[in-house]
């Protein structure tokens, strides 16, 4: 019996089809063991880097391709993303297994990845509601687990030490995404502006140099079908070197928030759910990573949060331009201050 589809993947939609018959032709000089007769189906959600289930008459794999149109220059790195994954294969940092790159453009109109496809569960919603309390607390002590790994992977070992710059990692991405937010601004934000001023003079006078996700939280995590258990981390698309407070901020920053499509953690009765609080979470991954606290977590955190708020801003903006319903755009537009006064709360300015 040939693989069958999972759930969460449907047709392939019409932007983004591809020439099937080049593909298994690919795949048949370039991917070891594939078998032929080859399915193709799209991963449901908005992805930037569109996503998909294939399979041949035994084995499945998930397919990673640039999306179709012109991008900027930086955008949709699959090379990046195939490049990390395939030097994660051998660490403690669970990894979907590497099978090929295709940068040739000529074979389905971008370049592309095939990974293996890894069944497992993804939690959408922070709070598990799902579960029970005992692997609540599991799991949670599982995403600690993992991105500690991250960070204490040996960059020279896997041949990433040039995965990124390794200075002043805070500070250019305060410029980025600052930069981001003033492209895409509809109206004046009181809170943004503060943010504005305040973060590049306020940055901790702490360097450190890791691997970081870039976009690391819950449902970036494959967890085991049964079990509190990781087995691929995916969506690396933002990874490179950096601060990993970053990385931490930015997943404990849902203590702080709950909004809707992204959910949070704020008014979470921790004692009753089996979810850790922050106090707990936090130390937890210093004492994974042999790290004596985190004095300066609420300026990271107010960094992250001004980052989200400037995708928000973004995600406003294209509504607004035609590319989003109403509801929606009303939804991120109010997003932007309500992020940003709870960033300056964190910091106490403003």
């Amino acid at each position: 019996m040939p693989p069958v589809p999972p759930k969460n993947a449907g047709p392939v939609r019409e932007a983004h089809r591809l020439d099937e018959a080049s593909l298994d032709a690919w795949m048949t000089k370039n991917v070891d063991g594939y078998t032929g007769a080859l399915q193709v189906c799209q991963f449901k959600g908005g992805q930037s880097n569109p996503t998909y289930w294939l399979a041949d008459r035994e084995r499945q794999y998930a397919l990673r391709k640039k999306p179709p149109g012109k991008l900027l220059q930086s955008a949709h790195a699959v090379d990046r993303e195939y490049r990390v994954m395939r030097a994660l294969g051998e660490t403690d940092v669970p990894t979907a297994t590497m099978y090929a790159l295709c940068e040739d453009d000529a074979v389905i109109g971008t370049s592309f990845f095939i990974m293996e496809y890894v069944q497992g569960r993804i939690f959408w919603n922070v709070q598990l509601p799902e579960v029970e309390p005992d692997e609540r607390r599991a799991i949670y002590d599982e995403l600690a687990r993992v991105l500690a790994a991250i960070h204490g992977v040996n960059l020279e070992s896997v041949g990433l030490s040039d995965y990124g710059r390794p200075d002043a990692y805070v500070a250019r991405q305060v410029k980025r995404w600052t930069k981001q937010y003033l492209a895409s601004q509809t109206a004046e934000v009181a809170p943004m502006n503060t943010l504005i001023d305040w973060l590049p003079v306020n940055i901790p006078d702490d360097e450190a140099t890791a691997l970081v996700h870039g976009d690391y939280r819950l449902d970036n995590l494959i967890f085991h079908p049964t079990e509190p258990r990781a087995l691929a981390v995916i969506d690396w698309e933002l990874s490179t070197l950096g601060h990993p407070l970053s990385d931490l901020a930015y997943t404990c920053m849902l203590y702080d928030v709950m909004l809707p499509k992204i959910g949070g953690l704020a008014g979470v009765d921790f004692d009753k759910t089996g979810i850790p609080d922050e106090d707990a979470f936090v130390s937890r991954y210093c004492e994974l990573v042999g790290r004596d606290g985190v004095p300066d977590l609420h300026y990271y955190k107010a960094f992250s949060l001004f980052r989200l708020a400037a995708i928000a801003q973004g995600v406003y903006k294209r509504s607004l331009d035609g590319n989003a319903s109403s509801t929606e755009a009303a939804m991120f537009g109010a997003a932007v201050p309500h992020l940003a006064s709870i960033a300056c709360g964190l910091v106490e300015i403003g």
